[in-house]
């Protein structure tokens, strides 16, 4: 099994506000669906109640959510009250941790790539991404080489950048 996390942050590390995004970076959402599309996502409760209903569960993908709540019904998701129950429902697959902030920090130790869209923006919030130690994660790829993109909404920069397991 591939374990991979994926997340969109500012420099300083927001990941989310209010259990929303707070920005709007199209090309970010299309690389997101790129990357999972045809693979089992693993999120939380808080990450699956975000998506819009018309999104859940997101099309192509097997969605599997972590929570503790053993009332939890999430229709057309797969639940798991525990992340090796979670891991399991994945089973041998390339699987993708999609949040949220709780989710990432359990399960960054057993991962072996991160994907981070980095999005130049100074905003507040209140679910930070976990810190890549540098000596666990090396930066294998970064998009573009040097500067930033440049969002067709709004004009937000970004960038999106490879981690792997050193």
């Amino acid at each position: 099994m591939s374990l991979a996390l994926i997340w969109a942050q500012t420099p300083t590390g927001i990941i989310g506000r209010d259990g929303t995004l707070p920005w709007h970076v199209p090309e970010d959402m299309a690389h997101f669906r790129e990357l999972t599309r045809g693979h089992p996502v693993l999120m939380g409760r808080a990450t699956w109640e975000s998506l819009p209903p018309r999104f859940r569960p997101l099309p192509g993908r097997d969605n599997i959510v972590l929570t503790r709540s053993p009332e939890l019904v999430a229709p057309g998701a797969l639940v798991a009250h525990g992340i090796d129950e979670a891991l399991r429902l994945a089973g041998d697959r390339e699987t993708w941790v999609i949040g949220g902030g709780a989710v990432y920090a359990a399960l960054l130790p057993r991962a072996d790539r991160v994907e981070v869209t980095v999005v130049s923006l100074d905003v507040g919030g209140d679910t930070r991404a976990p810190a890549l130690d540098r000596a666990t994660w090396r930066r294998s790829a970064v998009d573009p080489d040097h500067g930033w993109h440049v969002s067709s909404a709004g004009g937000t920069r970004y960038r999106f950048e490879t981690y792997l397991r050193a």
